[in-house]
């Protein structure tokens, strides 16, 4: 039973908050690249469009279809993006990826918010969806390095 209750613990009234409050939710439309990734355990599915301007990231749009995790992820990035470099971007989907998979520190500012998503450490089966938003967006500003040096 206290796997009943450590589920029920993990959607906090945090994590509702804010998957159900998702910054940038509205595709860009002209965006410098699209990614999109889907988690085939879940089903979980995540469209990041952005645009680098001088470095950092200067336009971003989501489209997140994901379960509370992945949607408070994706929340927390949103809200977090704007004016980050490709660097800070990759870092933080490595840093969310180790305290995730081996309860690692909190990913560092400005996407330390994501230190809400911690209870989930113990629920591997959520790990993707909640990665995914960091995952897309990396991807992502690669696309973008690599046009941009082209």
């Amino acid at each position: 039973m206290s796997g009943d209750t450590d589920l029920i613990k993990l959607y906090s009234g945090r994590i509702l908050e804010l998957a159900a409050d998702i910054p940038h939710h509205t595709r860009l439309d002209a965006p410098g690249a699209t990614v999109k990734k889907r988690s085939p355990l879940c089903g979980s599915t995540v469209t990041v469009d952005l645009t680098l301007e001088d470095g950092q990231v200067s336009a971003y749009g989501q489209d997140v279809k994901a379960c509370a995790l992945g949607q408070a992820a994706a929340s927390v990035v949103g809200a977090s993006i704007l004016g980050t470099t490709p660097e800070q971007i990759t870092r933080a989907r490595d840093e969310l990826r180790t305290m995730l998979k081996e309860d690692g520190p909190t990913p560092s500012a400005p996407f330390d918010g994501l230190e809400v998503l911690r209870p989930a450490v113990a629920f591997k089966n959520r790990h993707a969806s909640i990665l995914l938003t960091l995952e897309a967006a990396s991807e992502a500003v690669a696309q973008l390095a690599e046009t941009q040096s082209a």
